[in-house]
């Protein structure tokens, strides 16, 4: 039976509204795949806590949870990959690439175009078609 792995990726927005998106390392697995970064929930930690963590951890920067996005179960070879996606609202400091090969601030209308992993692609689906109904997050 393939491991479940709980990880929680956070849509950060700026004034311009474009969406932070992170490129992953040659380090990390799923290299050259963009992601909302983010990552594992710890025993015991909330979707909350740990997206708050995870960004400062690896963004070094501080953000506030707004809402729950999305939710998203995806089985890979070794593993299946339980994703939650988290709206954000970035409160202090500007992301910066600790572990991610790059960052990128992309109008939602653009993001498509990035090569995602494949768990977050439903998410970017759901992003693209509330903004062309909404013309908003």
């Amino acid at each position: 039976m393939k491991k479940i792995i709980k990880v929680v990726g956070a849509i950060i927005q700026n004034n311009n509204s474009e969406i932070l998106c992170a490129l992953r390392s040659k380090d990390m697995n799923l290299s050259g795949f963009w992601e909302f970064p983010g990552g594992k929930l710890e025993e015991g930690e909330t979707p909350e806590k740990a997206i708050i963590r995870e960004i400062f951890e690896e963004l070094n920067c501080t953000i506030q949870f707004n809402s729950l996005f999305s939710a998203t179960t995806y089985e890979y070879d070794e593993y299946i990959l339980n994703l939650m996606v988290a709206k954000c609202t970035l409160v202090k400091g500007q992301p910066v690439a600790k572990e991610h090969a790059k960052l990128l601030w992309l109008p939602i209308e653009y993001i498509e175009s990035l090569n995602w992993a494949p768990a977050d692609i439903p998410t970017v689906k759901k992003l693209i078609l509330k903004h062309n109904k909404m013309g908003c997050l």
